[in-house]
């Protein structure tokens, strides 16, 4: 096993011979950080993109310790930069075999509080451009290093399809990218090229940081979790390197969740506190779900002992708990009462 920031990835020569490109890495503990070290831990031959001086500070050691030469500074913002560094990628590399696409932004003032109220027109676009459209970009460059196919991945959220307190612009441009993600793996496909998003779950980096109570989101992951645990490394990296191998020939196209199941399938059929209201499978409840708390926790999530699920509990986060509080107590209710 390789062990690197205190994960254990596997050893191999699942991607002896292959080459690709990591976008995204931060420091180490990124994402992109976590998966580049597994697919090198399975022979990858990698090269990193990175954006300003301050950030080649954190990467290129990083890089190195993984045996990776080639580290390409790359602004998705800005057509000549990303020219020059799919240039110097082809010049470097000939074909390449992977991509992984980490990149997202979003300001920060805008994620916390109200979306309608703090979205601007600006930090919208510049979301969805950086969050999204350079996913686009990057595809459409990238396909043409494939001449054999390859994999493409980008690294998405339960926001997206979720309503995640203060997750805002950014749950929306990661919408758009699961959605792009559908449509190039259809125009790619005939290429060989498959193209995939993985979901992860709430993990400790720079970007759960940047979200106002994304420290509390993380803490309470494990809690929720079917399998009782956070969202590991492990898991995400192994998810990529399935996906990167020829073990993921066969899946394209998908949004794969590796996040231990924090709001799905362990949500089914609790009753909140005996209130008489079963609950069905969050997966099942759309936009309402994660807004529909009791006393802090979303509804359908198994309440701690002695739990209470009165009209008093919503309040706080259901401006209209009291016009529809009674219904919570009727017996026979089949859906939670969270619109």
């Amino acid at each position: 096993m390789a062990a690197s920031e205190g994960w254990d990835m596997p050893t191999g020569d699942l991607m002896k011979g292959k080459k690709g490109l990591i976008m995204g890495v931060a420091n180490s503990s990124s994402i992109a950080w976590g998966i580049a070290s597994q697919l090198a831990a399975q022979g990858a031959e990698l090269a990193f993109t990175y954006l300003g001086e301050s950030l080649e500070r954190r990467v290129r050691p990083l890089a190195e310790s993984v045996g990776a030469k080639l580290l390409i500074q790359a602004d998705v913002t800005d057509d000549a930069s990303m020219d020059k560094a799919f240039e110097e990628l082809e010049k470097e590399f000939g074909a390449i075999d992977f991509v992984v696409h980490s990149v997202a932004f979003a300001n920060k003032d805008e994620l916390k509080g109200s979306f309608v109220d703090n979205t601007t027109r600006d930090s919208f676009l510049l979301a969805m451009n950086i969050s999204a459209f350079s996913f686009v970009d990057v595809a459409r460059r990238s396909a043409k290093l494939m001449p054999n196919g390859g994999s493409m991945i980008t690294l998405t959220y339960l926001g997206s399809e979720r309503v995640i307190p203060n997750y805002n612009t950014m749950g929306v441009a990661k919408a758009a990218l699961e959605a792009a993600t559908r449509y190039i793996a259809r125009d790619l496909g005939p290429k060989n090229i498959r193209v995939n998003a993985i979901s992860a779950g709430a993990m400790r980096t720079l970007s759960l940081a940047g979200i106002s109570g994304g420290r509390g989101l993380h803490s309470k992951s494990a809690q929720f979790s079917l399998i009782k645990e956070e969202t590991s490394m492990e898991g995400v990296a192994g998810a990529a390197l399935w996906l990167c191998s020829d073990l993921g020939r066969s899946t394209t196209g998908e949004v794969v969740h590796v996040d231990a199941d924090p709001f799905g399938v362990a949500a089914a059929e609790h009753d909140v506190a005996g209130a008489g209201v079963p609950v069905v499978d969050l997966s099942r409840l759309g936009v309402g779900a994660t807004r529909c708390l009791v006393r802090g926790q979303p509804v359908g999530i198994p309440l701690p002992a002695g739990g209470d699920a009165t009209a008093a509990g919503l309040r706080d986060v259901w401006p209209v708990a009291d016009a529809r509080a009674p219904a919570l107590r009727a017996p026979g209710r089949t859906r939670p009462a969270c619109g």
